[in-house]
């Protein structure tokens, strides 16, 4: 990253980079054959350290390449199957990594290596002393992430200043370990900003809000930083949620405080979600993609009428939860709950109403029923190997609305943007299966479906067989 290296034409270092990843391969094979029964512990720990190294020596390369493929110096941006196709989305695939860990080696292969202008002169990477640390093999991915943490923690401070935080953070992570870094980026952050001192730009730069990941009780963890706006608004939403007042499983709005056992963070809790419920019952989100915003839920007829009599018969088994527009689950008791006092949709599928689902060339633009039976029947983007849930894509024509394609309810489907360009580029078609799916050829693979948003393709139950 830092390092000149002598120049190499294209061909000659092509050869060179094949032979010395072969020869490591070849090591490698010969590492993984050699039997280390006898060898003890001592030497185990130096095999350690030295695979720790070439680990991090490894990972230096790849930043250094992922950095290339952003700004490639020869300016060739071709890549392996159908021109066109983007270069995350070919990483992802090729090295089986969801798109997101792609883009976030992008962006720190941005900060630790040199750029060009639009001149073509050659900027100094932004971390420097971190660049040349990786590129020695210093330091792991835990420390690179919390010394960027820490330098992004920082208020704006002159570049020379800046400089120096990013030289003593670097100097620790070469000796110590990732969290004596993040206690150094700390360390440096009080003395810099004794007072706490933003400015909104500060503010602006540093507010997140990270819903993770559902685990299997349906429980999400909730992270991140609010600005002091929207922390006033919780504290207002969280007084009106005091000891007493909109307990939730009581019908009145105010019961006996006395008999009210939350802890203070379970009412910030059910304040966050009064909040949230109100403004959807209000109206003033607007409409997303067409449809009034609210919580859209897919779950069978079937799966409903047994919800509704296990909630008063215990002997009756709870079905399977329904999913959501987002792609998460809502088990059945919350979702009758919910649609209690709430604007619903629901989508049959064994007959026709008289609903306006067929409309042939007459319009292009997806109707909100059309958009709610893509919800029911895809929920989230139909190629395979793409997580996006049903919120966030688009209506897809299946055959392509140009030259002939109809928008009829069993021609339309869901796609990301991202993923729907492809096809509207021509990198990317599709064709309706037999059974009603979207089958989609990417670079003139073969035509494949995606089985992610369909429990009963990954994992069948006795009932769905």
């Amino acid at each position: 990253m830092t390092a000149a290296r002598p120049f190499l034409f294209a061909d000659a270092a092509r050869d060179r980079v094949r032979a010395d990843l072969d020869a490591i391969d070849a090591a490698m094979d010969r590492l993984r054959e050699t039997s280390t029964d006898m060898v003890g512990n001592a030497f185990r720990v130096e095999i350690t350290e030295r695979l720790e190294y070439h680990n991090r020596l490894n990972r230096g390369l790849s930043y250094r390449m992922f950095a290339e493929m952003a700004d490639p110096p020869d300016g060739d941006d071709r890549l392996p199957g159908s021109p066109g196709v983007r270069l995350r989305d070919t990483l992802a695939r090729r090295l089986r990594l969801v798109p997101k860990e792609v883009s976030r080696r992008f962006k720190v292969a941005a900060r630790v290596s040199p750029r060009r202008s639009l001149t073509g002169d050659t900027i100094p990477a932004e971390l420097p002393a971190l660049a040349e640390a990786i590129e020695a093999g210093a330091v792991g991915e835990d420390h690179i992430a919390k010394v960027c943490d820490a330098i992004d923690a920082l208020p704006q401070i002159a570049a020379a200043e800046m400089a120096a935080v990013e030289s003593t953070l670097v100097e620790h992570a070469r000796q110590q370990d990732s969290a004596f870094v993040a206690e150094v980026g700390k360390r440096i952050a009080d003395t810099i900003n004794p007072d706490g001192i933003f400015n909104d730009q500060d503010r602006a730069r540093r507010r997140c809000l990270k819903l993770g990941r559902q685990g299997p009780d349906g429980m999400s963890k909730l992270s991140g930083n609010v600005d002091p706006e929207t922390r006033a608004l919780l504290e207002a939403t969280g007084a009106a949620v005091r000891p007493g007042h909109h307990v939730p499983g009581t019908d009145a709005t105010v019961v006996d405080a006395a008999t009210d056992g939350r802890t203070d963070s379970q009412r910030m809790h059910d304040a966050l979600k009064l909040g949230l419920r109100a403004g959807l019952k209000s109206g003033a989100l607007g409409t997303h993609r067409g449809i009034p915003v609210t919580v859209i839920a897919t779950t069978t007829v079937a799966d409903l009428e047994q919800a509704a009599h296990a909630m008063t018969d215990p002997d009756v088994p709870m079905p399977r939860p329904a999913r959501t527009g987002g792609g998460s689950m809502l088990p059945m008791r919350d979702l009758i709950r919910m649609a209690a006092n709430s604007i619903h949709y629901l989508c049959v599928f064994d007959g026709h109403s008289d609903r306006p689902l067929y409309l042939a060339r007459s319009t292009r633009i997806a109707t909100v029923d059309q958009r709610i039976v893509c919800h029911a029947r895809d929920q989230g983007c139909t190629r395979p190997g793409c997580t996006a849930a049903g919120y966030y894509c688009e209506v897809h024509h299946a055959p392509d609305w140009d030259p002939d394609g109809r928008t009829d309810a069993d021609c339309l489907y869901f796609a990301c943007p991202r993923d729907h360009a492809l096809v509207t580029r021509g990198h990317a078609t599709t064709t309706v299966t037999d059974d009603g799916r979207l089958a989609w050829s990417v670079g003139g693979a073969p035509p494949e479906v995606n089985p992610l948003h369909r429990d009963s393709d990954l994992h069948p139950r006795p009932d769905d067989r």
